[in-house]
């Protein structure tokens, strides 16, 4: 068994494996320094739970169990988008630190985000390349690997959420909007829908249009799409571009599947 730790620009995600195998996985926000040293203690999957489950603001419950340990820590594989948090983990016993050379993708820059690479990695050795990911979180990001498993490149954009708050918090009068569920009429008649059809709208075109180029250069080119907002952005497609969204794969977990075909995790395989 070994633990996967995202560190995202939001929040901590969380994979336990069994080996090859995905079988629990959890969000939570950012947790206290004394949680290192507790999840290194835990022996079971319960204590994994406790551990979780704590309030960023209190101090973790510790294990429950109170014989010594007899086998090592969870083994814990970490890939970040956050430095700062990234040295928090390190002090975790039995830890790897997921980078770009563990990733076998050819022509990747020095400051491709390991989250990108992650999951257009589990995605590609999952359904094949050609492979564009769409990762549909605090930002959203495009990236496309062609059927050499070379990077052919991307973009990223605020996402949804990001875009109304930065209008709410940077404007004197605009309010901050929940997204709908449902789509938004385009022609909105009050402020807050205004907001809700300008930036969901225009995203929409915008996902459209680099889905359109991407069948330019590869016209059997598979698109997944991942990240919070998969399940709403993928609704709203349905409603106005549904030849898109029938031919979308969605899936939660890619970068969790990107993570354990990588080198690093080849050494929980085998220890």
């Amino acid at each position: 068994m070994w633990l996967a730790l995202i560190i995202g620009n939001s929040r901590l995600h969380w994979g336990l494996f069994d080996g090859k195998t995905l079988c629990h996985t959890y969000d939570t926000q950012r947790l206290p320094k004394s949680c290192v040293y507790y999840l290194s203690k835990c022996q079971t999957l319960s204590e994994v739970k406790e551990i979780l489950s704590s309030s960023p603001h209190t101090s973790p419950t510790p294990p429950t169990s109170h014989t010594p340990p007899t086998t090592p820590s969870f083994p814990l594989l970490v890939a970040s988008v956050v430095p700062s948090q990234t040295a928090l983990w390190l002090t975790y016993p039995n830890v790897r630190v997921v980078t770009l050379e563990d990733i076998p993708l050819q022509g990747m820059y020095p400051t491709l985000g390991i989250d990108r690479a992650l999951t257009l990695w589990g995605a590609g050795k999952t359904w094949g390349f050609p492979m564009l990911v769409i990762d549909a979180g605090t930002a959203l990001t495009f990236t496309g690997a062609d059927a050499n498993q070379n990077l052919f490149g991307g973009a990223i954009l605020p996402g949804l959420g990001l875009q109304m708050a930065t209008l709410a918090e940077n404007t004197g009068q605009l309010p901050d909007v929940e997204l709908p569920q449902d789509l938004p009429q385009r022609f909105a008649v009050n402020t807050q829908q205004a907001i809700q059809s300008g930036v969901i709208y225009t995203l929409l075109a915008g996902i459209k249009d680099f889905v359109e180029a991407w069948w330019q250069s590869f016209p059997q080119g598979k698109i997944a799409i991942t990240g919070g907002d998969r399940t709403l952005l993928t609704k709203y497609l349905q409603s106005l571009f549904p030849e898109i969204a029938k031919r979308l794969i969605v899936e939660p977990n890619l970068i969790f599947w990107g993570m354990e075909k990588t080198q690093n995790a080849q050494f929980f395989h085998n220890s």
